[in-house]
């Protein structure tokens, strides 16, 4: 994993994955932020306007960040909370809240990997993981609620090329359900998951899947200077 990590940080290049004009402001979904705690977001189009007008600031910005995250959103949401297994609550990628259809463009030469429709309310809706290999070393990244024409003419093995346009992000419900926004989320092994891979962590297993899936910063290279408080 250490080798990924060096070989991410050395890369220069990357495309930038979702291109606009708008600066960046990072969302904070965990307890620390007050008003998620007293805010019913189960129905979705509430979800999202909170989301758009009001800590975006009426979509003056694209919204990042979750990596590592313990969001407390999630407690909403069954897909999370199965009886049979432990609370998910991690959050092993990095989100960006933009407007449904913008473009998502590949960050370097990639295949695809696989590609699924997760159609359940809370999942990753229309899912797409590439395949990359840099310096020998293969590793995958995945990219979840998008539209469900993104998966229009996909093959396993279908070669993307860097800065091509290559899907866009979903609107709800088709997405998952989710406030329009992409998933983004690097894989070191991706072992024999095809067109998804958990995205969020319980608790006892967020050491294990944070040291499998590195921080996507590393590919999307947001300074902090890009994020306003």
């Amino acid at each position: 994993m250490l080798a990924l990590r060096e070989i991410l940080k050395k890369h220069d290049g990357f495309a930038r994955i979702i291109n606009s004009a708008k600066p960046f402001k990072r969302l904070d979904f965990s307890a620390s932020n007050e008003a998620l705690l007293t805010r019913d977001l189960s129905e979705t189009s509430v979800f999202s306007q909170f989301v758009f007008e009001e800590m975006l600031d009426r979509n003056t910005f694209v919204g990042f960040g979750g990596y590592g995250e313990n969001r407390v959103i999630y407690r909403q949401r069954k897909h999370f909370n199965n009886e049979e297994e432990e609370p998910r609550s991690i959050h092993l990628g990095t989100d960006i809240w933009a407007d449904a259809g913008d473009p998502i463009y590949a960050p370097l030469n990639a295949r695809v990997h696989s590609f699924a429709f997760n159609d359940h309310y809370g999942d990753y809706g229309p899912t797409i993981i590439l395949a990359h290999t840099l310096d020998n070393v293969t590793f995958y990244t995945l990219y979840g609620h998008l539209s469900l024409k993104s998966l229009d003419g996909l093959y396993p093995g279908k070669n993307i090329s860097a800065n091509e346009a290559f899907a866009a992000i979903g609107s709800y419900p088709e997405n998952g359900d989710w406030p329009p926004h992409l998933h983004f989320q690097i894989i070191q092994d991706i072992g024999n998951n095809k067109g998804d891979f958990p995205g969020v962590s319980s608790i006892q297993n967020q050491e294990h899947y944070l040291n499998l899936c590195p921080n996507p910063n590393l590919i999307l290279r947001i300074a902090e200077n890009d994020a306003p408080d």
